[in-house]
């Protein structure tokens, strides 16, 4: 964990995104936290993170620490997929 904080202080996208995806899941000994976890997808995918995109679909379309907004997600979704992010794509395409 002290090196995923450290690659965060340096504003590591795919650090950054890691650490979103253990706040959602309580892993690693943190306690589960949705509202951080997308607190840290939104700065991950400003910072590039086409998986971090994806993340705030989800959290957008189930309504996780966030308003549900399903046209916000799916324009998380559809950012990523523009990108190549493979299941962002299945996603907009079994709606």
């Amino acid at each position: 964990l002290a090196m995923i904080q450290t690659r965060v202080a340096k504003k590591d996208h795919e650090a950054i995104n890691f650490l979103g995806e253990k706040y959602s899941h309580g892993s690693l000994g943190l306690q589960r936290d949705m509202r951080r976890a997308v607190h840290l997808w939104e700065e991950a995918a400003e910072l590039g993170s086409i998986e971090a995109l994806c993340h705030l679909g989800v959290a957008f379309h189930e309504g996780e620490a966030v308003q549900r907004d399903k046209a916000k997600g799916d324009g998380f979704f559809e950012r990523a997929a523009m990108q190549g992010h493979v299941e962002s794509r299945f996603k907009l395409g079994v709606k």
